[in-house]
């Protein structure tokens, strides 16, 4: 059946909005279901596992309803509890004009991650601004960079 080729584990029927499923092509077994995907544009490379993929996320930006635009951001993942969402730390320097030094000061931003990437703690990601996806996140991950261990991650870094 078709529906076994897609990832199936909701309690609802998972389907790209764009793609018909019911097509009695794709009934059989050697017809491969065609795929919703798109280039992002500004640089941004489609991941293989988003063109090749089965998953079905409605909030990822290259397989989903989600348009990248306004702020693109560097930070380093702290995070990642949550389903599909990991939390990032960016790191800045602060001007104190009394003394006339930095100071070090942090800020802690969520972003939905893709089940394309594999991301884990330290790992340095590329997020991108997007339309709020719920109460907390408004950004999404475009690019993983492999980081340092897990340790690493409170360390200050400026990007």
């Amino acid at each position: 059946m078709a529906e076994a080729s897609l990832d199936q584990t909701e309690k609802s029927f998972q389907k790209q909005p764009s793609v018909f499923v019911g097509a009695k092509r794709y009934l059989n077994k050697k017809n491969k279901l065609p795929r919703y995907y798109h280039n992002i544009g500004l640089g941004f490379k489609t991941p293989k596992e988003a063109i090749e993929g089965t998953y079905v996320d409605k909030k990822c930006p290259f397989t989903g309803n989600v348009s990248i635009r306004g702020r693109i951001l560097k930070g380093v993942v702290v995070s990642t509890k949550m389903r599909r969402t990991v939390v990032i730390r960016r790191d800045y320097l602060r001007f104190v004009k009394k003394y006339r030094r930095f100071e070090k000061r942090h800020t802690t931003l969520s972003a939905h991650c893709s089940p394309c990437f594999r991301v884990k703690e330290g790992d340095v990601v590329t997020v991108g601004q997007c339309r709020p996806l719920a109460k907390t996140v408004r950004f999404n991950v475009l690019k993983v960079e492999e980081g340092s261990s897990s340790e690493a991650a409170k360390t200050f870094r400026v990007f």
